[in-house]
This record gives C-alpha cells, sequence and structure tokens, in this order.
C-alpha cells in the first residue's frame, strides 16, 4: 500500500471550506458544481485533485516530510461523500430550492471544516466504521 501525506487532504479540506463558504453566501449552484467535481476528479485519482497538484506544487515543498502516511483508501472514500452532497446542494440550487442546496453544502462544509480545523475527516470515519461492519 502507498500511504499519502495526510497534510495533503488537511489543505484541500482547507481550500474546500472556502469555497463552500462562498457557495453559501452566494447560493451559486455553479460554484457548487465546480466544488463537485473536484471531489470526483480527486476521488478518482487522490494524486490528480485540483487540491493536491497545488499542495504538492507550493505548500509540500516548504514542509518537511511527513511524520507518518495514512492509506488513501478513507480519504478517496471522503471526497466521494463530498461529492454526493455538493452534487445535491447543486441540484438545489440550480432547481430553485436553495434551501435544500444550503442545508446540503452546510452539511459538506461542516465535514470539510472538521478536517481542515481538527485534523477530523468524517468520510475517513464513515468508511472505516462501514469497513468493520462489512461481511467480509
Amino acid at each position: 500500500m502507498n500511504g499519502i501525506d495526510p497534510r495533503g487532504p488537511r489543505f484541500g479540506a482547507a481550500l474546500t471550506s472556502v469555497v463552500l463558504v462562498v457557495v453559501l453566501v452566494t447560493g451559486s449552484g455553479w460554484l457548487a458544481l465546480a466544488q463537485a467535481v473536484v471531489f470526483a476528479i480527486t476521488a478518482l485519482d487522490l494524486r490528480l485533485g485540483p487540491y493536491a497538484l497545488l499542495y504538492r506544487a507550493l505548500v509540500a515543498p516548504r514542509l518537511g516530510p511527513p511524520a507518518e502516511l495514512e492509506a488513501p483508501e478513507p480519504p478517496r472514500f471522503a471526497q466521494l461523500v463530498g461529492m454526493v452532497f455538493t452534487v445535491a446542494a447543486t441540484i438545489g440550487y440550480l432547481a430553485g430550492a436553495p434551501v435544500a442546496g444550503a442545508v446540503f453544502a452546510g452539511a459538506a462544509l461542516f465535514a470539510a471544516f472538521l478536517n481542515a480545523a481538527f485534523g477530523f475527516c468524517l468520510g475517513c470515519r464513515m468508511y472505516l466504521v462501514i469497513r468493520r461492519l462489512a461481511p467480509r
């Protein structure tokens, strides 16, 4: 298993938080859609996500190596969950249901902020619980 630098997803969560705050303030379904696309790309390959590319180009070179690496599967699942919520937010905003859009965008913001501020990845925890409960 190839591990990933856990600071990368936290950096991505910080940028995601900023984007989602703007979505909530403006009610922009198109910006929510853009964030959903970022989540989708990153869920497919963590290395190719736009925020991961920024992290590797601008932030990682200024930091030392991470103290430890983390498995890529939980963050990939978290990106998938984020995509589902931001797609739902997009649909809400673009279909004329701004309250629904705001609820889904707010839920995604809550999860992203937890990761960015406290290093607590809600989607990663969901992944681990599902793996534990799933039959083998």
